[in-house]
């Protein structure tokens, strides 16, 4: 091969700029860290402000007391017992509603319900199975007689339905949301309805219309949001299932905020009609999901609200063995915008990896690291994949009677008059103000990263990946960092699966956790190990006292 002129120039400019590249690499990974640092003391900063007012108000919720100790079974369990006569509907029903009673004023979760409803609802099951039932009966009702509660968002007929907004304090829906008329289908029993941020656009549970949602183990902390009071109430031991939905982590951040597990399946292949007044037509990255104390409950409820002709896709059913799985995981994310890793986060993960890898039954198995550039830009991946939802955020905080404008709001917030929260008015700057995200930098980036991560995983892979930088941050303090939920709205925006994993608590009694991803439609490999994890590694930890 004969070497040209040009090739000779062209090495000569090459090795001429080669001490420019290293010094410039070695320059911005100076500034990098300096700046890594900078955000570490200044989020200590924000925990040492936010904490003094806070810290002072927290307040332990009751502890369960032994009547009420049903509550504390898995949703499977106390299905089973219901059918099996070794336990009443209405006295489990009953149970929920008075622990809910006296949970409720500390943590504020509920924001209407349907106490008397339910009860007569109970009855009737009671009758129903004392008169006799067939097997095929109760498997085309296999949580009959179990009581739920649903994020408010979701429409339950009869009840509130304000989605948050003053301008909606008065509507009650007239038909049950899609995944509201599955769960009734399938004989569970709904009890109240439960907080969220308006129009679920925020990390904490609060707004004009019923004030803030805490969290049951730290009442100065959030429960997160936007299914804050489902989580606030399952994490309280006061109902066996809580319905829920996520398009930015709306139910894996207040999952690992109370320490639960929760699993979001893939986007897709649940019914989001009549859930924050859609229509069931729209394409979304949003997903029906659930919170619970037990893992075990998640792929049944899952199984219940996948739109029915898609269900044998997901094959929810599938045994795992998690020892013969591939891991890989992600430890921190470079997205400058997200806080550093906390150092109890950090050590969650490494108890999870340090157990997968004493578990898995060859080296070639082990968790690896792995990374992509991708997550260098979590956050804007998921605010350009956000541009292409259907619904308007302005609009709807209207309730589809006009548009709501930042620079109004703004004005208005500045005087004391704007019907909405900051974070609602913040939401609307990033809506209308803050410039788009280049299109064919997203798209490409999203698809590069979601191919990269298809390949690796596979059928048979699992990624391990942080919840949060920090544990349920103090109220309010969220503002100060808006965008840690960007661990969780990256998987939104790709679309993939996730489950939720809590792992005990920290020195100062607040849920610690990590997430497990897996590939589009492997849900089951989620669930698995989330179940391994958690059962190894502390699990869902109760935030009172249980006197059995």
């Amino acid at each position: 091969m004969s070497i040209t002129k040009g090739d000779i120039t062209a090495n000569i400019e090459h090795h001429k700029n080669k001490p420019k590249k290293i010094f410039f690499g070695m320059v911005s990974n100076m500034i990098k860290h300096v700046f890594l640092v900078f955000r570490t003391y200044l989020d200590l900063f924000i925990d040492l402000v936010y904490g003094y007012f806070w810290e002072g108000k927290r307040t332990p919720i009751p502890d369960l007391e032994k009547k009420h100790a049903i509550l504390t079974e898995s949703a499977v369990t106390l299905a089973k017992k219901i059918r099996n006569k070794e336990l009443k509907s209405e006295d489990l029903v009953k149970a929920c509603i008075e622990r809910i009673q006296q949970v409720n004023p500390i943590i504020n979760a509920v924001t209407d319900e349907r106490y008397e409803g339910a009860l007569k609802d109970a009855r009737e099951v009671d009758k129903l199975i004392e008169s006799g039932l067939t097997d095929d009966y109760f498997q085309k009702k296999p949580f009959l007689g179990v009581p739920f509660t649903a994020k408010e968002s979701h429409a339950v007929s009869g009840m509130r339905h304000t989605l948050g907004l003053l301008c909606r304090h008065h509507v009650r829906a007239h038909e049950d949301a899609e995944c509201v008329r599955l769960l009734r289908d399938a004989g569970a029993i709904p009890v109240a309805v439960t907080n969220v941020p308006e129009v679920n656009k925020w990390m904490e549970s609060r707004n004009y219309v019923f004030g803030q949602t805490c969290n049951p183990h730290h009442t100065g902390r959030t429960p997160g949001g936007s299914s804050g009071g489902e989580a606030a109430l399952q994490a309280s031991i006061a109902v066996p299932i809580s319905l829920c939905s996520d398009i930015g982590g709306s139910t894996r951040m207040p999952a690992f905020f109370c320490g639960l597990y929760a699993l979001n399946p893939t986007s897709g292949y649940t019914s989001l009609k009549g859930s924050a007044l859609r229509t069931g037509e729209e394409k979304s990255m949003a997903s029906i999901g659930f919170v619970s104390r037990h893992c075990s409950d998640l792929i049944p409820l899952t199984k219940l609200v996948v739109t029915a002709d898609k269900t044998p896709e997901l094959n929810l059913d599938r045994a795992v063995d998690v020892k013969q799985l591939k891991y890989y995981y992600v430890d921190t994310a470079q997205d400058l915008r997200v806080s550093p890793i906390a150092a109890d986060m950090r050590a969650a993960m490494n108890r999870a990896i340090t157990k997968l890898t004493a578990d898995t039954t060859s080296t070639d198995n082990a968790p690896k690291p792995y990374y992509h550039a991708g997550f260098n830009h979590m956050f804007v991946l998921w605010r350009y994949w956000m541009t292409h939802e259907e619904d308007c955020f302005a609009k709807l905080l209207t309730n589809n009677t006009g548009t709501a404008y930042f620079w109004k709001e703004f004005l208005k917030k500045l005087v004391g008059m704007s019907e909405y929260t900051l974070p609602a008015i913040l939401k609307l700057a990033d809506d209308q103000v803050l410039p788009p995200v280049n299109k064919q930098w997203a798209e490409k980036l999203t698809a590069e990263l979601k191919d990269d991560l298809i390949k690796l995983l596979g059928e048979d892979g699992v990624l391990l990946f942080p919840s949060s930088p920090t544990v349920a941050p103090y109220h309010y303090s969220p503002i100060a960092r808006p965008f840690n939920f960007a661990y969780w709205a990256i998987f939104n925006a790709l679309q993939f699966p996730a489950a939720q994993v809590p792992l005990g608590l920290n020195s100062d009694k607040v849920p610690l956790g990590i997430q497990v991803v897996a590939a589009p439609r492997q849900e089951a490999l989620c669930a698995a190990v989330a179940a391994h994890l958690g059962e190894a590694l502390g699990g869902a930890q109760p935030p009172c006292k249980i006197n059995q």
